[in-house]
């Protein structure tokens, strides 16, 4: 039987907003709520992905996994240390065209990308070391 929809699965992006963005601006790496996964409506497509330039974290996975929701604490922990670095949480799930694209099979996966190129990917980080390694490689710094 089919798992229900979750509350924190919105769909299309709100009124006058892009569905994405990418920037230090909307970097989504503050607290421990981060902001919801983008819907496959809302998320990016590929082909933007591949043509993004600077650094990029994209992180794959649900509201209602559970290791995804035990990641969060390690995830907004080091992405304190890296406020430039855009984070954008894409919803996966069977056929979803961007996950599947990456490869993913485990959530969640963080994906680190600089200009549209995977550097590194981490699956179901517990710790802020491991991550905050990850993207100060990314960033150079």
């Amino acid at each position: 039987m089919p798992r229900p929809p979750h509350p924190d699965n919105h769909r299309g992006a709100p009124a006058g907003r892009p569905r994405w963005r990418v920037g230090a601006e909307s970097a989504q790496n503050v607290g421990m709520h981060p902001a919801p996964y983008l819907s496959p409506d809302a998320a990016p497509g590929r082909a933007d992905i591949d043509t993004t330039r600077g650094p990029l974290l994209l992180e794959f996975g649900t509201g209602w996994c559970g290791h995804c929701r035990a990641a969060q604490p390690a995830v907004a922990q080091a992405l304190a240390d890296h406020p430039g670095v855009p984070h954008l949480r894409v919803e996966d799930g069977p056929g979803r065209a961007l996950g599947r694209s990456f490869g993913v099979t485990l959530w969640p996966t963080l994906v680190f990308l600089h200009d549209g190129q995977e550097r590194q990917r981490l699956v179901r980080p517990r710790e802020a070391a491991l991550v905050g390694a990850a993207l100060q490689a990314l960033n150079g710094r």
